[in-house]
């Protein structure tokens, strides 16, 4: 089971934040939502920001646009997660060499869909 940091979860069905936490919690992992002034998603204690975050991370998945993405990216890098996924909407390429300089892989994509053709 992986543990999955989700930046910008979000309480909304509607939300593509929301369904990844859904659909990563179906296939085995352990969503962790990072959201500020929401207490809980899907049973699960939110964190304001990623410094809150404890634990071994193997996945950060982006949710928030680049503007509101600088303020949390140091953070990220603390997490010393393998990977970070930035999804449709998140790109931020401007900030990618950042990642890999900590060893951190960058990948491009969709959380739902990586794990419905298993390539998560």
């Amino acid at each position: 089971m992986e543990n999955v940091v989700v930046i910008g979860a979000s309480k909304n069905e509607e939300r593509y934040s929301n369904k990844a936490m859904k659909m990563l919690m179906e296939y085995g992992h352990n969503p962790i939502p990072v959201a500020p002034a929401i207490e809980k998603i899907l049973d699960k204690k939110v964190c304001g920001t990623p410094a809150e975050v404890t634990g071994q991370i193997d996945t950060v998945t982006m949710y928030v646009g680049p503007a509101r993405q600088s303020d949390m990216l140091d953070d990220i890098i603390k997490l010393e997660p393998k990977r970070i996924i930035f999804n449709p909407g998140t790109e931020n390429p401007a900030e990618y060499h950042r990642f890999t300089a900590a060893s951190i892989e960058v990948v491009e994509g969709c959380t739902l869909v990586m794990l419905r053709t298993r390539q998560f």
